[in-house]
């Protein structure tokens, strides 16, 4: 069902040594980037036209437009499961609580009396947020991309969801209900790479897209290697890759939970990994137990979850001790970490690299994924040894404001011009002798 690696032996190789032993999803947004490039730059001449041409191509329903009716988005909000608003409402309330605390202030250093930088942050005008379809359904991900964009105070908001044929070419109701619960009427029946194009080079028309500064939310390669081709045109979040777990447990940890929380990553697609670091072949045993008997009662068994499982990304790691074990999940970088070891609390502290941390038994990545109230959209792929998650910060620029007295400037004058003449860049001095009459001030 899952295989396992043996690393007890010697002491563990450091670097990108150790990160080569570890199972990883083979995922190439380069090979993929030549199949996105005739999709973007087609998007780029024809528009709307070209996005509603590769949907039929891709999602099998051509459209009648890419906006989405406000009617429809009202009356999705109208027909939704009152169980699913409740849940969707709670998720929205905590992710607000949570992201509201994130916003950035306007701070001001006296450098020198006379000479200050204030450092203001300002909301990204525009923002296309991504949402998936396909396998499943992401209204959480609406959640998790439009309520930091919110709060960031960012004005445009423009979402882009694929379109479904069993639903008349407009994306899942769910996702639409999530976009009225959130007030957000600006949606596009468009998934993929043509979605990608269409934020970044816009569409014309009186229903037309506006272009956008920034893309945010996770999707397929294609997805990614759209948002690699067109990074610098608009700004984005990541290239967000095949989704992953790792747990770090010791023998204190219940197998029944880990095997559960395995097997939750991999039902969300072939490709995803599901990764156990253990110094307990105890648990591992008992796990591997688990599993075959948990699997064999779950859905998506033979189209997601046995693939993901039994695929060279997913796989049990065995260490000889918890430090060793540390050593492994910060080389592996996971989206998403569960620290189910004693004093769980002292471990996650002790991470390094990770998208999120989940500490103990009772905050499994599936809270995280919809109402803990922390951010879902992480970094894949080990990147977490250098990116974030999604989170108010992602939508907001911090812009440096100088502001200095003619004495203020006097006093430094003769270190820029001596800096600048040290760069061989003398009309830099000469800006700041202008000033003073061709003559440096003396310093005081």
């Amino acid at each position: 069902m899952i295989s396992r690696i043996d690393l007890r032996g010697e002491a563990l190789p450091e670097g990108s040594a150790l990160r080569d032993l570890l199972p990883r999803a083979e995922f190439d947004v380069e090979a993929a980037l030549e199949k996105v490039r005739p999709i973007c730059e087609d998007v780029r001449h024809h528009g709307a036209a070209a996005v509603i041409d590769y949907g039929e191509k891709f999602d099998g329903v051509r459209v009648p437009g890419l906006r989405v009716p406000a009617e429809a988005i009202t009356r999705a909000l109208d027909e939704l499961d009152p169980a699913v608003r409740a849940a969707l409402e709670e998720s929205i309330r905590r992710a607000r609580l949570v992201h509201r605390e994130q916003r950035r202030t306007t701070h001001t250093t006296q450098v020198v009396p006379g000479g200050t930088v204030t450092e203001k942050w300002i909301p990204v005008e525009r923002v296309g947020l991504y949402v998936p379809g396909g396998r499943s359904v992401y209204p959480s991900s609406v959640v998790m991309n439009v309520v930091p964009a919110q709060e960031a105070g960012v004005e445009g908001l423009a979402v882009a969801s694929p379109p479904q044929r069993e639903f008349g070419g407009l994306p899942h109701p769910t996702i639409l209900a999530a976009c009225a619960l959130l007030g957000v009427d600006e949606v596009y029946a468009a998934g993929g790479a043509q979605a990608i194009a269409m934020f970044a080079y816009g569409t014309d028309g009186p229903e037309g897209c506006a272009p956008v500064n920034l893309v945010t939310g996770p999707g397929n390669i294609y997805v990614a290697a759209a948002k690699r081709l067109l990074k610098g045109r608009i700004g984005i979040d990541a290239e967000a890759g095949p989704t992953e777990i790792a747990i770090l447990a010791d023998s204190t940890a219940d197998p029944v939970h880990v095997a559960a929380d395995l097997i939750s990553q991999a039902e969300h697609d072939p490709m995803a990994a599901s990764v156990l670091v253990t110094d307990s072949e105890e648990l591992a045993g008992a796990t591997e137990a688990e599993l075959k008997t948990q699997v064999a009662a779950s859905r998506h068994v033979d189209d997601r979850i046995v693939p993901a499982l039994t695929g060279k990304q997913s796989a049990i790691v065995l260490v000889k001790d918890l430090a060793d074990g540390l050593k492994v999940v910060d080389a592996y970088g996971a989206e998403h970490l569960e620290i189910q070891t004693a004093d769980a609390a002292a471990v996650a502290d002790r991470v390094r690299n990770a998208g999120a941390i989940f500490v103990g038994p009772w905050a499994p990545v599936s809270l995280g994924d919809y109402c803990a109230g922390s951010n879902h959209v992480l970094p894949t792929g080990g990147c977490a040894c250098h990116s974030s998650g999604l989170s108010v910060q992602s939508f907001l620029r911090g812009v440096h404001v100088v502001d200095y007295t003619r004495d203020a400037l006097a006093e430094v004058a003769h270190h820029v011009v001596t800096l600048a003449e040290a760069e061989d860049l003398p009309a830099h001095g000469a800006a700041i002798k202008a000033r003073f009459g061709w003559k440096v001030p003396e310093s005081k």
